[in-house]
């Protein structure tokens, strides 16, 4: 990639930054639920003009639709056609989004939206994939799964696609699988894996943070679940874990050190997706057993 391409995509993040920074002076969450849906997920973003992506259901246990949400709360709804459900994962900068689809066969597939026109991408010879994350270069994230249905019981392992369409696959050391969730401008890569012979990070789960070939492990301390679900450019990451009764919080982790929070009187929190400007997006589960997406403004 070329370096001055990247160096001039940094600093136009970094006047961002400088300029939206000193607006905010303390936390605020916000419940965000799309209109008539009885489940509500903000699986990624915000990207810098504010608008994130995520998925609703319209009743319980019922398939899922993408949306994609401005900064001005304007919901646009992604659906691939012909797609059973539809996850989008990720925005960059400049609006284009990828995700995963499940087609009627029951396959999943990763799909990329760019002014209107829905793409597949599949990782080649393997059943199933899943896209999580575009940079603002086109260089994208993502996992291929050991079933076509990429659900619960199957192993996934991380690969990242650069923007000539050359993919490359890996898992840290001792993984038996791994989930990558995002790729930044440097292309540091942020994501989840397990050293156990079960399904990828379902009861056991550490984060990753693998820049130019070394990997950092996230575990947030006495938690045998942390799962990073996104991070930014400054190698700040958001994600999950559990405690010791089982609960799931979110946190945000930065230069070696973990902030633990909760969505106010939720029951389940986690995050995953972080801007540049350090707001956290995902979702939580309230006292009623209902689940909703946020924004948490720091």
């Amino acid at each position: 990639m070329n370096t001055v391409v990247r160096l001039l995509a940094i600093s136009i993040i970094s006047v961002a930054f400088a300029t939206l920074s000193s607006a905010w002076a303390h936390t605020t969450y916000t419940q965000v639920d799309y209109p008539g849906a009885v489940l509500t997920e903000i699986a990624g973003g915000p990207n810098l003009e504010g608008t994130s992506v995520g998925a609703y259901s319209l009743t319980a246990g019922g398939a899922l639709h993408g949306f994609a949400l401005n900064a001005h709360g304007v919901f646009t709804p992604i659906d691939v056609p012909g797609a059973t459900s539809t996850i989008p994962n990720f925005i960059n900068l400049e609006g284009v989004i990828v995700g995963s689809y499940t087609d009627s066969a029951g396959t999943s597939h990763g799909f990329v939206l760019k002014r209107g026109t829905y793409t597949t991408v599949d990782y080649p010879d393997e059943p199933g994939t899943e896209l999580t994350g575009i940079n603002d270069l086109g260089e994208m994230s993502g996992a291929y799964c050991s079933d076509a249905a990429c659900d619960t019981s199957a192993t996934f392992h991380s690969f990242v696609l650069s923007r000539s369409g050359v993919s490359t696959t890996f898992d840290p050391p001792g993984a038996t699988g791994s989930i990558a969730s995002t790729v930044s401008l440097l292309g540091v890569v942020v994501g989840s894996y397990d050293t156990t012979a079960e399904p990828t990070c379902t009861t056991v789960c550490q984060g990753y943070v693998l820049i130019h070939g070394h990997y950092t492990t996230l575990n947030y301390p006495g938690s045998g679940f942390t799962f990073a679900g996104g991070g930014n450019i400054w190698d700040t990451v958001t994600g999950i874990y559990t405690d010791s009764s089982g609960n799931g919080h979110g946190y945000v982790w930065s230069n070696g050190g973990y902030t633990s929070f909760d969505y106010p009187s939720a029951s389940f929190t986690e995050g995953t997706g972080i801007n540049a400007l350090g707001v956290v997006v995902g979702l939580f589960t309230d006292s009623a057993g209902n689940t909703h997406g946020f924004i948490r403004t720091p």
